[in-house]
């Protein structure tokens, strides 16, 4: 006991020797957990019972408890058992926790460490952006260490031309672990050398939860091609577990493609390191899926398959258009015509077209193999297609290209604009066992009827009233998520699952994905988690219970065949780990949404970095702002706080509601250092 207390004495001692980690901003050794400052109380399902903190890269036992990484690897190198349940155990038969236990653990609300000269409060996920663009302490922190800096290179080569002083201050003796750089006043015991939150560490069984030891965040990782679109492989090892990303989008929205909002860490899309939040979806396996209703995407990207491919595409970055904004056909060699003439007016070209982010107009995304345009050989994918029979589409759709083409008659003139860097090969062209399936899967690109469908009449929303009878004391039998300030984000109140033989079983009204309003005249929309689960609860005393809910309906295409609609997520109404669409959240009246203001800020005219689609048009009716692409290297990617898939409901405290978009765009680009957008933030689709 007398060792153990010593030891514990020196740490303490020594702790202003621990290194200031750049991801919590707190001092901590590089084999110990991040330190963050709660601001609310955390359930028990997410604490480790080794360091009684909130989960940190979670681990499940085989036996059904969870510890954080680092605290599970350091209990298991001295002991060899369960610090539960003390069962037999070893490190390497842990797995990873669900992504959506990681989700729920980066939602948990965090105070910035610079507290004393900032109190902001945020999701623990959204810390490390703060501290790196944000937080003014962490500012002043980075200034005091580069002069720190600058004065010990200046002291080195003073003291090469010097004698050897021994225990110099500021020197490293062969004592002092090498993050630190001696016991002196917390500001000035720093070398930018520290800042690494994480070193090389042997002996790791588990790689996959290592984390870089790179300070600086926004280097590029190994990246997609901007501006193109590219097909690649992920593999996974069991066909059944979860990519790690959510999704938005799909064409009863704005957005029409499917864009990933979020890369969850730890994942096997993170682990393979290509996609970016941000990043279209258009195909997968195939499979079409760039005009296809949001959760048939959702589906399709649920398959189980060992092999997944991926068509995807990356908004090019707006500091590569510095000479691109007369005309984008700039970058591209002359026009030049293609004809094809038709056997008969209903027969296909054979031509798969989509929309760009980065320029405008339609482009070729891939020929039909031995349709009409393949056998002509003129045409290759990533071709733009400038006009159709004299219709100019600079500034068109796909859905308008089809038109044209359907109504065009026996034969089509096209005027076709092609990259200096063309890529000449189909891009989804496979070989051996797969032309059978791409062969079907095209087909079923050119069967589909491309038609933009409006949110309003997609997504519809019912109020309930629901009086249930139980015996006293009888739970009500259903398990919820969301509040206000939960872990998930700022939700309504929802049903997750309904328990079967309870007493809303047996009603048989209450389902999953109902929002819960109000109960026994006691509203639940303004309430926390925990509060509103208090709530539930008391109603156990009461043999009578009063709900108001809203079901939200998701109309599908009624023209999908079986054949096209794949097996989707489980429909089991008692399957408690169930997740809500994206869209769901979209079908909420306006009372319901939770506003927050995100303030961005430049230094120069460059763009903010976010573009945007919907908005009050012609053929469009009255659609919501939303965000479709964030780009790498903007204010908007370095603030780290709007995502994809976020509604802009008003600019500068001006509503968006009725605003064209050819409106809004100038209003976004006529600010100069400051803009302040109000966003309503809904998550993503988990797969």
């Amino acid at each position: 006991m007398g060792t153990t207390n010593d030891e514990m004495v020196s740490v303490e001692q020594t702790s202003s020797l621990n290194p200031l980690c750049f991801e919590c901003g707190q001092q901590h050794w590089t084999r110990e957990n991040h330190l963050y400052n709660y601001q609310n109380e955390v359930d028990d399902d997410l604490v480790c019972h080794i360091c009684l903190q909130p989960l940190l890269q979670p681990l499940d036992t085989p036996c059904g408890h969870t510890f954080c990484y680092k605290c599970l690897r350091n209990f298991l190198q001295e002991k060899d058992f369960c610090p539960l349940d003390r069962k037999k155990l070893h490190f390497k038969l842990c797995k990873k926790s669900s992504i959506l236990v990681h989700k729920l653990l980066d939602k948990l609300f965090v105070l910035c460490p610079f507290s004393s000269v900032c109190q902001e409060v945020m999701q623990r996920c959204e810390l490390e952006a703060h501290l790196k663009n944000r937080c003014p302490g962490a500012s002043h922190r980075r200034v005091v260490l580069e002069k720190r800096k600058s004065s010990k290179l200046q002291t080195e080569a003073e003291n090469e031309n010097g004698p050897n002083l021994i225990d110099h201050p500021g020197t490293l003796s062969p004592d002092t672990d090498h993050a630190g750089t001696g016991p002196v006043p917390v500001d000035q015991n720093f070398t930018p050398t520290t800042l690494l939150a994480w070193t090389d560490e042997p002996g790791l069984d588990n790689p996959a939860f290592e984390e870089s030891a790179v300070a600086d965040t926004t280097h590029q990782p190994p990246t997609l091609p901007e501006g193109e679109i590219t097909t690649i492989e992920i593999h996974r090892s069991n066909p059944y577990i979860e990519l790690g990303i959510s999704i938005v989008g799909g064409n009863e929205t704005p957005l029409i493609n499917i864009v990933i909002q979020e890369v969850y860490r730890d994942g096997i899309i993170a682990r393979d390191g290509r996609l970016l939040a941000g990043d279209q979806i258009l195909q997968v396996n195939n499979f079409d899926i760039s005009n296809v209703s949001h959760n048939h995407a959702r589906a399709v990207l649920s398959q189980p398959c060992m092999v997944l491919h991926l068509t995807v595409l990356r908004e090019r970055r707006f500091g590569s258009r510095t000479h691109n904004h007369a005309d984008s056909t700039l970058l591209r060699e002359d026009s030049f015509q293609v004809t094809l003439h038709k056997r008969d007016s209903s027969e296909q070209l054979g031509i798969k077209l989509v929309r760009r982010t980065d320029e405008p107009g339609v482009f070729i995304l891939d020929l039909l193999e031995g349709g009409l345009a393949a056998q002509d050989g003129r045409l290759c994918s990533n071709d733009r297609v400038l006009a159709i029979n004299g219709h100019d589409l600079k500034h068109g759709t796909p859905e308008l290209a089809a038109q044209i083409i359907q109504a065009s008659g026996e034969r089509v003139n096209l005027t076709i604009s092609r990259p200096v860097k063309s890529q000449t090969v189909a891009i989804l062209r496979e070989a051996g066992t797969h032309n059978s399936s791409q062969h079907q899967a095209q087909q079923l690109f050119h069967s589909r009827h491309s038609s933009h469908k409006i949110l309003s009449q997609c997504v519809t929303c019912q109020e309930k009233h629901i009086t249930v009878k139980k015996e006293p004391h009888e739970s009500l039998g259903m398990t919820v998520a969301g509040g206000r300030g939960s872990k998930s984000g700022e939700l309504p109140i929802f049903v997750t699952s309904v328990q079967p033989h309870g007493c809303l079983a047996r009603d048989g009204r209450i389902k999953r994905g109902d929002v819960l309003l109000n109960i026994n005249g006691i509203d639940l929309t303004s309430l926390s988690h925990s509060e509103a689960v208090a709530m539930l609860k008391a109603s156990a005393a009461s043999s009578v219970v009063a709900l108001k809910t809203l079901e939200v309906q998701i109309v599908e295409e009624q023209n999908q065949t079986n054949e096209e609609q794949p097996s989707t997520i489980s429909e089991n109404e008692y399957d408690a780990s169930w997740s809500p669409s994206w869209v769901m959240w979209l079908g909420l009246p306006s009372a319901l949404h939770s506003c927050r203001d995100v303030v961005l800020r430049r230094s120069n005219l460059g763009s903010w970095g976010f573009s945007i689609v919907g908005g009050y048009e012609e053929n469009h009716t009255n659609q919501p702002f939303f965000i479709k692409t964030i780009v790498l290297g903007t204010p908007a990617y370095f603030d780290g706080r709007l995502k994809c898939g976020d509604m802009i409901v008003a600019v500068n405290g001006l509503s968006t509601v009725g605003m064209s978009h050819s409106s809004l765009v100038p209003m976004l680009k006529e600010q100069r250092n400051k803009v302040t957008l109000t966003v309503v933030c809904w998550p993503g689709s988990l797969i």
